[in-house]
């Protein structure tokens, strides 16, 4: 069993590891064996240290994903580091809050850029590189907002349903070639992003009532299924949105 979840000899690339959600999947990935390619605007140093200081290479690309023009050079150094990636994980995402009738058009193409159109470049060009050698895993990070329509937030909602679509399309394609395409839906995070939510006291007590856990979620909570979905383990899943959300899609 703990063969099928080793990612020993793997690299992964993960966008947006320097904290939160990314942080935290690049640790577990980390933690189960596998070299780690950060992709991010800002310093990843933390990320670095506490990688490293499980024995994982890490690598930093310092790169700013809204600017689509150089997301081909972005893959390219990706894959020069280490001469291979085995693993994607498109986590890095923005969001924008107003309310529908005055959200601007730069809102709408800032979040469009980052949240579904990175998403998809880097996907199709790490992809290639995996199909030419005959295994990958891509996971992605959905959301609650994969289903929902949310308040405040339309552009943020429609790059999350067209996160889970991208998903599922590359999984149609790419499945039979060795390359398994996936999703991770968290639920509501302890992150910078729901940082306004949990300062609306209201609002933040509401949300935690209809979660069946009880509670929000943290980055630790998604190293179990970032590994799952990257390992041996999660072979046969394939075009899956893995919710993890304290049971929120159910209640």
């Amino acid at each position: 069993m703990k063969e099928m979840f080793s990612l020993e000899g793997k690299t992964a690339v993960v966008t947006g590891a320097t904290r939160g959600l990314g942080q935290g999947m690049a640790l577990g990935l980390a933690e189960a064996g596998a070299d780690i390619i950060g992709i991010s605007y800002l310093p990843q140093k933390e990320t670095q240290k506490e990688v490293e200081a499980l024995g994982r290479q890490f690598f930093d690309i310092n790169a700013d994903l809204s600017i689509q023009d150089e997301l081909a050079s972005v893959v390219k150094d990706a894959i020069s580091k280490t001469g291979k990636v085995d693993i994607l994980v498109n986590n890095a995402g923005i969001i924008r809050r107003e309310q529908a009738e005055n959200f601007s058009d730069k809102d709408w193409d800032d979040v469009v850029n980052v949240n579904l159109n990175a998403v998809f470049r880097l996907s199709r060009d790490f992809g290639k590189h995996m199909i030419g050698n005959g295994f990958g895993r891509i996971v992605n990070v959905a959301s609650m907002l994969s289903f929902q329509g949310g308040l405040k937030v339309p552009s943020y909602s429609a790059t999350k349903h067209g996160v889970a679509g991208l998903t599922k399309s590359f999984a149609n394609e790419w499945g039979s070639k060795g390359i398994n395409v996936n999703a991770i839906a968290p639920g509501y995070m302890v992150t910078d992003n729901t940082a306004p939510l949990r300062a609306d006291k209201n609002r933040s007590d509401y949300i935690t009532s209809r979660i069946p856990k009880g509670e929000w979620g943290t980055p630790e909570d998604l190293k179990g299924p970032v590994v799952f979905l990257a390992s041996e383990a999660g072979r046969y899943v394939n075009g899956h949105i893995l919710c993890v959300d304290g049971g929120w899609m159910s209640s």
